[in-house]
């Protein structure tokens, strides 16, 4: 382009010094012929000239304009014009094509990212700030029981709550819903993360039916409860049995001495009275298991709790020679029901000093770390025996213990409570070799 409006001026410049020329020859000749030829020529040049910029400028404004608007219809003509001309109009029809070819490759990236979105069996929904639904693909409208989805108002006829959660939902955010079908009731997860775009903030909620894993992580987890109270139950069982045929042989066979049946009778009752009482407070656990009572939640200083556990396992670090340590905030206060989160925290510092075998030089640390997001995570670590490997995917296994004389509760119960407080309670390694469980709030 630049070197055809260059072509232009050169020839103006021939024509302009020529009529530079012609004025020159008038002021030396006095020649009037030659004076209103200059003027003509310069008016002619100015004028040509003018036009050839007015053309250029509205080639390039169609172009620009055409681009603007997405219209790539257009075609330069390239033929009966001069050379500089034509290789001006190929120039803007090459950049034509270029973005045209760009804008299809975007359409065609575009599609194939539908058809993967529709394809998907999780469920996506892009909503703006407003609540708009800027995009959901058929999993999630299935999923919502919604033939259409296009603001998140629409979900008041499944939950009156669930609009106003939508619209509060930040990134990061995972949550469980249930959505009501009318054949079952799903268990849904619901992942949101965010994109800043020229038309604003977008938030992407992903939607994955877990009904199906949780059924089988249930599935799971009473079948190994079924396993463990079946071993117990056999296990009390199976010597009442025995000692019941032997007793009715004994008292049948009329050889026996009266004083050794007394004896083995006594000898019976007890093994029988000593079986029965370990199955009812097999039973008592399980009752114990079933009867946490549900949270009463209030603001307590979590330091003051720790002080009070300590208290009363004073005695037994004492006698262990274990120093325990403490890693906390001056104040740091939780919301929760402080009597049941006591009953974690004196399990876990109870399990912390059964771990350490007596004459060893071992520490128990208690540490808090309060998060950026205002969660709280409360650990007990401790440096005694680890957890077996093969050991650590029962430990919260109600009822499933390595103690001879433990009830197997006390983790599962922990757990349980952690999680009606909407918190996890977990199980970790440090790389000091220190084995820590954490509540994390």
């Amino acid at each position: 382009m630049f070197k055809s409006i260059q072509y232009k001026l050169n020839i103006y410049t021939v024509l302009l010094v020529i009529a530079v020329a012609g004025t020159t020859f008038f002021i030396l000749t006095k020649d009037y012929v030659y004076a209103i030829i200059g003027v003509v020529i310069i008016l002619s040049c100015f004028s040509a000239l003018g036009k050839c910029y007015k053309r250029y400028n509205q080639n390039i404004l169609f172009l620009l304009n055409a681009l603007e608007n997405g219209d790539y219809s257009f075609h330069f003509s390239e033929t009966k014009l001069s050379p500089r001309e034509k290789e001006m109009n190929q120039l803007m029809n090459r950049i034509k094509d270029i973005l045209a070819n760009a804008r299809k490759a975007v359409i065609e990236n575009e599609h194939f990212l539908s058809l993967i979105i529709e394809s998907v069996s999780t469920g996506i929904v892009i909503i703006n700030d407003r609540g708009i639904v800027q995009r959901v693909n058929q999993s999630a409208l299935d999923m919502f029981g919604l033939p259409v989805f296009s603001h998140v108002n629409q979900l008041h006829t499944i939950n009156e709550t669930y609009p106003r959660l939508f619209l509060d939902l930040q990134a990061g955010d995972s949550i469980q819903l249930s959505l009501p079908t009318e054949r079952e009731e799903l268990s849904i997860s619901l992942h949101v993360s965010q994109i800043r775009l020229k038309r604003g903030m977008m938030r992407i909620i992903t939607l994955n039916n877990i009904g199906n894993e949780l059924e089988m992580k249930e599935m799971e987890s009473w079948i190994r409860l079924i396993r463990v109270m079946t071993h117990e139950i056999m296990n009390s069982i199976a010597p009442i049995t025995s000692l019941s045929e032997t007793m009715h042989f004994l008292h049948r066979d009329g050889h026996i001495n009266p004083e050794d049946l007394k004896q083995n009778t006594l000898e019976a009752f007890d093994t029988i009275h000593t079986t029965a009482s370990g199955l009812l407070s097999f039973v008592d656990s399980y009752r114990k298991f079933t009867a946490v009572p549900k949270p009463e939640k209030r603001d307590f200083n979590l330091n003051v709790l720790i002080d009070k556990v300590i208290k009363l396992h004073e005695t037994a670090l004492r006698e262990k020679n274990i120093e325990l340590s403490k890693l906390l905030p001056e104040m740091i206060s939780i919301h929760a029901d402080e009597n049941l989160i006591a009953q974690v925290l004196i399990n876990l510092v109870k399990n912390a000093i059964e771990a350490i075998e007596s004459g060893k030089q071992e520490k128990i640390v208690i540490s808090a770390v309060k998060q950026e997001s205002d969660k709280i995570s409360l650990h007990v670590a401790n440096s005694g025996n680890p957890i077996p490997a093969e050991v650590l995917p029962h430990i919260f296994i109600p009822f499933f213990t390595t103690k001879s004389s433990g009830s197997g509760i006390g983790l599962s119960v922990s757990r349980y409570i952690m999680r009606l407080h909407g918190g996890k309670l977990q199980h970790s390694r440090t790389k000091e070799g220190m084995t820590v469980f954490s509540l994390v709030f």
